[in-house]
């Protein structure tokens, strides 16, 4: 018997509401495990994205009016995709890195630029632009009425070979 299978049954038996709560997401099974209780209802704000394509973009810069003149190198990764569902639309998801990793920004979606925006840890540069270049890649955002944020990127289903 299937887990889905089992899990339908029990939800039709036992009435349980976290079935159809996590079926109405359609990458649900990419979240982790909700062990505090943070995404008991649905999100307020989903996009789904299906990444296309990306760019690397590693800056540097130098401010001159501060002394002494720090330099900078910022580091990024553009996204290009389109959204999934009934009405797919271009998006872009930019993602920042952090050399100390410490304190990162929290996810923030602008709907004017239509442009996602993740923050991660200089250590998971590697690992990203792996994930990127063995596709398909999409990338999942969801808001919570809680305040809760998620945001992911995570390859589809890839057979071992």
């Amino acid at each position: 018997m299937s887990s889905r299978f089992c899990a339908f049954f029990c939800a039709l038996a036992f009435g349980l509401p976290a079935f159809a709560a996590e079926n109405a997401l359609p990458h649900a099974q990419y979240l982790p495990p909700d062990d505090a209780g943070l995404r008991q209802e649905r999100p307020e704000q989903q996009h789904l994205v299906q990444i296309s394509e990306y760019a690397v973009v590693i800056g540097n810069q130098r401010q001159s009016s501060q002394q002494p003149i720090p330099i900078t190198t910022p580091t990024w990764l553009r996204l290009k995709g389109k959204t999934l569902g009934k009405q797919p639309q271009a998006m872009q998801v930019l993602i920042a890195f952090d050399s100390e990793g410490k304190s990162l920004k929290r996810p923030a979606y602008d709907e004017a630029s239509r442009t996602l925006t993740l923050n991660y840890p200089m250590a998971q540069y590697a690992a990203l632009v792996d994930l990127l270049r063995n596709g398909p890649v999409y990338c999942q955002f969801l808001v919570y009425a809680n305040g809760h944020v998620w945001a992911d990127l995570h390859s589809g289903a890839v057979r071992v070979r």
